[in-house]
């Protein structure tokens, strides 16, 4: 279940939250019983073997010319 980060505006505390993704707009209260709070925006690092593939054309050998 995914898990969701929240900010009291009325204490300042931030906790998060696991709940369905059907949900993730909800409201949320604060564990300090505050209904004033907001969901904050997180931060998903993207990686892998496409991310550092290289741009641009070509390469290999046909690719770059090289056969004839």
């Amino acid at each position: 279940m995914p898990r969701y980060e929240f900010r009291c505006r009325t204490c300042g505390d931030t906790f998060e939250l696991s709940r369905p993704m059907a949900q993730s707009s909800d409201p949320a209260t604060c564990p300090a019983g505050h209904d004033d709070t907001v969901k904050l925006l997180s931060a998903v690092a993207v990686g892998g073997a496409a991310a550092s593939a290289p741009s641009g054309g070509g390469g290999g050998c046909c690719g770059g010319g090289c056969c004839g």
